[in-house]
């Protein structure tokens, strides 16, 4: 499994009014829902439904971040199952899941997790304290904070 990190620049970082840095830790979903590599793709679709999610972190016991499931995935699965007739139930999603995950540090600069978004085409990344998962930040997120700074000098 490869995990990738990014730290985000060391050059001189946008801060607030107040002069705090504007950090993606700030600013990232800490409240998940998370998924275990062997629960069935079923649940997983039952849970992207009912929380109106994309997609998710799969993690193991320890809380140890080990691959991110989408929507995407469980699609490909229901299209492979019907075309080899194969049931849906039995499928786990450690099969289906990303294991490559890109993740970003917690101290990052806003205004760069932007530009890995912009850079990556992910539409979540992933936060790691310790090897632990700790929270997530989305696009969604980024645009949270630009509205909320909207009023200051981003320069």
């Amino acid at each position: 499994m490869g995990i990738k990190s990014f730290q985000g620049s060391r050059r001189d970082q946008k801060k607030t009014a107040d002069n705090s840095p504007i950090k993606v830790k700030d600013y990232m979903t800490t409240n998940l829902i998370t998924f275990r590599p062997k629960q069935p793709v079923e649940d997983v679709i039952e849970a992207l439904i009912k929380h109106r999610i994309s997609g998710g972190p799969v993690v193991n016991d320890k809380n140890e971040l080990v691959g991110i499931i989408s929507e995407g995935d469980c699609i490909k699965q229901i299209s492979e199952s019907r075309y080899y007739n194969m049931p849906l139930e039995k499928t786990t999603i450690e099969k289906l899941m990303a294991k490559e995950i890109d993740t970003i540090d917690g101290n990052m600069n806003i205004f760069d997790a932007a530009s890995k978004f912009l850079q990556s085409k992910h539409r979540r990344f992933p936060i790691l304290e310790n090897g632990k998962l700790v929270g997530q930040i989305s696009q969604k997120d980024v645009l949270k904070a630009a509205m909320k700074l909207k009023g200051q000098n981003w320069k």
